[in-house]
């Protein structure tokens, strides 16, 4: 008997632990449903705060801070629900136009960002510009193809917009424009500033008139003299005045105690009035209705594209080619001092508008080689009157000196580089084409001093090996030895090049 009671109590006791293991599950069930929906809270954002189209807004970003979240599988304080995840907001100074501009000169204004000047010279230029429509609708109506590649820069650099403006003032957006201190360019480089912004400036090419690179170095030095002087009105008087001298009265009013702004500072008329001339471009662009101003219509998209030419081509050709006005060819590739681009050895950039560029491409695909270019480079094998070279080549004394920048009574001195006609001879025949578009090279090496110097034929050797080996075209050092690109020389037999004078100095050292 008592073994039945003791079973019968074993029996419910195991039922009471069961019913009891239930419980305890739908407990843990409970708890993990709170858990879920506590994870499942989201913050909400009132609609009613967010701008409306076509307003600005400033973007703000938010971020989880992971570094409360438990890890897997860890305790969770034993209540079954994760710790609070932790919002952090991150403020960002961008401002987004939900809008697009409907033109450049709105994308313009939308990164307006330099403190205004509200002073009398300022009102006197814009009453200037406002008594002069013709005259600013013109510069405005010249700006139109370089003013897109300015302003999408600016905007890429994080810089004022109303720096676009800055050529207004400094060449009224003419590439040709030549200073009485001699700046060039649109941005009115001097030479040595140029240099300073690796602006190459030899016989064939200013680059303080190349639009890309020059817009490259003006940016590069602006924001150099930003960082000078913290202050984009400092910089500006900089830009026009000299850095140095900016400096130097700024130094002035700070040991007399005085303010050291733009305003404030003693400087040139020609500097005091440059920011006002900015200011009122700015404030003419800004609301051109109030001013009675026209600005023309410059759509927000590139107005040019870059082609890269391997070969030798005379500046016609290429507007011939481009199915474009010679002139707006020269407007867009101002950079080029003479009628030929030698780009073989050295291949260039050409700017073409946009829609133009792609029928350059297949037209030049289509030409015939030796069409393209009517100009080589000459290196004189010996000093002669310039009439003889002329003579020569089948040109006219007067042209060729214009084009080679001779004056009047002017040897051309040995080892000299000069652009001449093509001639058609068998030296410089089509199959040597190449050859004489490299000849170009030496021009590109204005500052270096050309040496004759005599080298000797090894075994084997011929005009074209010889060359070769120093780097030259093979028809241009037949022309110096009156022979052919492939003839074969006898060993010791002397030939004469023309080197720079620091491979002269490398080849008598051998």
């Amino acid at each position: 008997m008592t073994r039945f009671l003791i079973l019968a109590l074993i029996v419910a006791l195991a039922g009471c632990t069961s019913i009891l293991g239930k419980k305890s599950a739908l407990s843990q069930i409970r708890e993990k449903a709170a858990a879920t929906a506590q994870r499942s809270k989201v913050t909400t954002v009132n609609t009613a705060q967010r701008p409306a189209a076509n307003t600005v807004s400033t973007t703000r970003r938010f971020t989880v801070n992971t570094a409360q979240r438990p890890k897997a599988g860890a305790a969770s304080h034993g209540r079954g629900v994760m710790s609070p995840v932790a919002m952090t907001e991150l403020h960002s100074d961008t401002v987004v136009p939900l809008d697009a501009p409907a033109d450049l000169w709105d994308r313009m204004r939308r990164g307006f960002a330099m403190p205004d000047l509200d002073t009398n010279p300022v009102r006197k230029y814009e009453a200037w510009y406002a008594r002069r429509p013709d005259y600013l609708e013109h510069i405005a109506r010249r700006s139109r193809i370089y003013m897109f590649h300015i302003v999408e820069e600016l905007e890429l650099r994080g810089m004022p917009t109303e720096l676009a403006l800055l050529p207004y003032i400094e060449s009224a957006f003419n590439p040709q424009a030549v200073s009485s201190a001699k700046a060039a360019g649109i941005w009115q480089f001097m030479p040595g500033t140029g240099r300073d912004f690796q602006l190459t400036q030899n016989t064939l090419r200013d680059n303080r008139r190349h639009v890309i690179d020059s817009t490259r170095a003006a940016l590069d030095y602006l924001q150099q003299l930003h960082s000078m002087f913290g202050d984009w009105q400092l910089a500006l008087a900089a830009y026009n005045w000299g850095p140095g001298n900016v400096k130097r009265a700024v130094d002035r009013n700070r040991a007399a105690g005085r303010d050291v702004n733009y305003a404030s500072l003693r400087m040139p008329a020609e500097t005091r009035n440059y920011v006002p001339k900015l200011q009122a471009l700015k404030n003419i662009v800004s609301k051109p209705q109030v001013y009675g101003a026209t600005l023309p219509q410059i759509g927000n998209h590139p107005f040019f594209d870059t082609v890269e030419i391997a070969r030798d081509i005379d500046i016609e050709v290429a507007a011939r080619l481009a199915e474009v006005r010679l002139e707006d060819f020269k407007a867009l590739n101002p950079s080029e001092r003479k009628p030929v681009i030698f780009a073989a050895g050295t291949p260039q950039v050409l700017l073409l508008p946009w829609d133009n560029a792609a029928i350059f491409k297949r037209n030049l695909a289509a030409a015939a080689p030796n069409s393209l270019a009517s100009w080589t480079t000459w290196v004189a094998p010996s000093t002669l009157p310039s009439h003889e070279v002329a003579r020569q080549f089948g040109m006219d004394e007067r042209n060729f000196r214009a084009i080679n920048g001779l004056s009047g009574g002017k040897m051309v001195k040995a080892g000299s580089t000069v652009i001449v006609r093509r001639p058609n001879d068998p030296v410089t025949s089509a199959a040597d084409a190449d050859a004489v578009d490299d000849s170009a090279e030496t021009l590109y090496l204005s500052n270096i001093a050309l040496r004759r110097t005599t080298v000797h034929a090894n075994k084997d050797d011929s005009i074209a090996a010889i060359a070769k080996r120093y780097d030259l075209p093979a028809a241009t050092v037949a022309r110096w030895n009156k022979s052919r690109p492939g003839a074969v020389l006898k060993p010791g037999q002397p030939v004469a090049l023309f080197l720079p004078a620091y491979a002269d100095a490398e080849t008598r050292e051998k």
